[in-house]
C-alpha cells in the first residue's frame, strides 16, 4: 500500500502530529427495503449507492505520534502508510492549526467528504476553522478545504472580485430532475436544492410561443416533466426566495430557446425584459458586461444564448445590447469563444459512444487548467487589480454529455465517469504548475464555472465542495 500524500487547499498553516490505526468494520445503513430499493435504482441509473458505512471498531491498534507541516496550497507525502483500500482498516489523523486541534478518520464512513471534528475541548468556537477533507483512495491522496458554508458561500469573497476569476459550480439543464425520459434527465435535485448546495450557474432552455409569454421548460423538444409542464416564472419565484435569505450571492443564468413552441429569440428577448426584468429591475443584471462580485450580489446575471430583438438591440444600455452575450455559442468545442469575446467555453457534448467519454474527461481539465492560467493580483487595502477585469473572458466548462440513441451515453452514466475523475483532478492536480494536461504555469488557479451533471446524487456534494474550495487561493496574500 502506498503512503499517504496531504495537500492543504486552505490559506491555514496545518500540521499533522498523530495517527492512529482501528480495524476497520462495516455498518448498515437504512433498512432491507431502502438498501434493496436504492441499489436497484442505482444499477438502473448508475449512480453510486452504498448501503453500509465503514467506521473504526475498538481500540486504535496502533498509534504514533508525528510532525509533518502542511503550508498553504503545498503538498507532503508522508511515511504513513495508507488505509488499507478494501475498507478493513480506518485512519484516524489529527491536525494543529496554531493551538486548536482537529481529527478526521479516512476513509471517512460513507467515503464522501467529510468536516474535521475539532477535539481541544475548548467551548469558545469563535476562530475555529472548519475544514473539509476528501480522501482519493487512488494514490493514496487527502485533500483538506476550507468548509464553506455552501448556501451562502460568495459571502466571504471580496466585493472586488470579477467573476472570471471566481471559481464556481454549474448545472447542465438544471431543471431537469423530474420524472422524465432517461436521455433527458439530467439531475438529481431541483434548483433550489442546487442552489443551497453552492450551484450558482444555471443553464435553463425554455419553449417560446408566439402568442403567450408563458416559457415551459424543456430539454432539447422535451419537456423536462413527463407529469407536468413545469414553468420558468415558478423557478424564478424559487431563486428569487434563494436571493432574499442570502442576499450575498448572485446566480449567473445562461438561457436558450428549445423546445417544439415557434416563437423566436426576439420573442423570447421581449418576454423576458417586458414579463421579469422590467418588473423586478434590482433582481437582474442585463448590462452586456461582466460585472464585479459586488455588482452582482443579490442578483440573476443573464447570459443570452438567443437573438435580440431589433428594437432592444437598439435602445437597452446605450445600444450595447442586452446580457452577457453567448448568442454565438461554439458548437461541441474543446475550447472556443464566444463573439464579443466574454465567454470561452469547453462544450464538448456529442459522446457518442463510451469511450468517447474519456475524451470528454480529458477536455474538462484541458479548460480547467487553461482557467487556472490567469493571473489575478489583489494589492493593499484598495484591492487594485489588473484593469479592465470585464474583459477577462469566463472560462466555462460542461462535463455533461450525451447521446439520445446509446443507453450507455445517457447523463448520468456519463456522470457517474466524469464527476470522480473531475474531484480526483481538482484534489491532486489542478492549480499545480505543469500537472496539467498542457503543462501549463498556474496564475490564480481559478476553475472558472464548472457545469455538471447529476450533482447531490445520494447527498454527495464534494464535486461542488472542491470547486468552491479553490476560491481560497484568491485569498493569498
Amino acid at each position: 500500500m502506498a503512503d499517504l500524500t496531504i495537500r492543504n487547499l486552505t490559506i491555514t498553516p496545518l500540521e499533522l502530529v498523530s495517527v492512529e490505526r482501528f480495524q476497520g468494520e462495516k455498518k448498515r445503513t437504512g433498512n432491507v427495503v431502502s438498501n434493496v430499493t436504492g441499489a436497484i435504482t442505482g444499477f438502473i441509473n448508475a449512480t453510486d449507492f452504498s448501503a453500509h458505512h465503514i467506521l473504526p471498531k475498538g481500540d486504535s491498534h496502533d498509534s504514533r505520534d508525528v510532525s509533518f507541516h502542511l503550508d498553504p496550497f503545498r503538498t507532503v507525502r508522508t511515511d504513513v502508510r495508507s488505509a488499507d483500500p478494501a475498507g478493513r482498516e480506518v485512519l484516524r489523523l489529527t491536525f494543529r492549526a496554531g493551538d486548536r486541534r482537529y481529527e478526521t478518520d479516512v476513509p471517512s464512513p460513507s467515503r464522501k467528504s467529510s468536516v474535521m471534528k475539532r477535539i481541544d475541548g475548548d467551548d469558545d468556537v469563535d476562530d475555529a476553522l472548519d475544514l473539509t477533507v476528501v480522501y482519493v483512495p487512488t494514490g493514496a491522496f487527502l485533500a483538506i478545504f476550507s468548509s464553506a458554508k455552501l448556501y451562502a458561500w460568495m459571502k466571504q469573497l471580496d466585493d472586488a472580485w470579477p467573476l472570471p476569476l471566481l471559481s464556481i459550480p454549474g448545472t447542465h439543464n438544471s431543471p431537469t430532475c423530474h420524472t422524465a425520459l432517461p436521455s433527458v434527465r439530467c439531475q438529481s435535485v431541483g434548483v433550489p436544492e442546487q442552489l443551497q448546495n453552492g450551484v450558482r450557474f444555471l443553464d435553463i432552455r425554455v419553449s417560446v410561443n408566439t402568442d403567450n409569454d408563458t416559457l415551459a421548460l424543456v430539454h432539447s423538444v422535451f419537456p423536462v416533466s413527463l407529469t407536468s409542464i413545469k414553468y420558468f416564472s415558478d423557478m424564478v419565484d424559487d431563486i428569487y426566495r434563494f436571493l432574499d435569505a442570502n442576499p450575498s450571492e448572485t446566480v449567473l443564468m445562461s438561457i436558450k430557446r428549445e423546445g417544439a413552441g415557434r416563437g423566436t429569440d426576439q420573442h423570447l428577448s421581449r418576454y423576458l425584459k417586458a414579463g421579469f426584468v422590467d418588473k423586478n429591475a434590482d433582481r437582474w443584471w442585463t448590462e452586456p458586461r461582466i460585472p464585479t462580485l459586488g455588482q452582482a450580489r443579490g442578483r440573476i446575471i443573464i447570459v443570452r444564448r438567443f437573438g435580440l430583438d431589433e428594437e432592444m438591440a437598439r435602445s437597452c444600455w446605450d445600444g450595447r445590447g442586452w446580457g452577457i452575450d453567448g448568442q454565438h455559442w461554439p458548437d461541441n468545442c474543446e475550447d472556443g469563444t464566444c463573439e464579443g469575446g466574454h465567454i470561452r467555453v469547453q462544450d464538448f457534448y456529442d459522446v457518442t459512444e463510451s469511450q468517447n467519454i474519456e475524451k470528454k474527461i480529458d477536455y474538462s481539465r484541458g479548460q480547467l487548467e487553461r482557467s487556472a492560467e490567469r493571473e489575478f493580483h489583489v494589492i493593499g487595502p484598495e484591492h487594485d487589480h489588473n484593469p479592465d477585469p470585464a474583459l477577462l473572458p469566463i472560462f466555462v466548462n460542461f462535463l455533461s454529455g450525451s447521446n439520445f440513441f446509446n443507453a450507455t451515453c445517457w447523463p448520468e452514466r456519463i456522470a457517474a465517469k466524469v464527476n470522480p475523475a473531475i474531484v480526483e483532478y481538482l484534489c491532486i492536480r489542478h492549480g499545480e504548475d505543469g500537472k496539467g494536461p498542457n503543462q501549463l504555469k498556474v496564475g490564480a488557479a481559478s476553475t472558472g464555472i464548472v457545469v455538471t451533471d447529476w450533482v447531490g446524487a445520494n447527498g454527495d456534494w464534494d464535486l461542488i465542495r472542491c470547486i468552491v474550495g479553490w476560491n481560497a487561493r484568491l485569498q493569498l496574500p
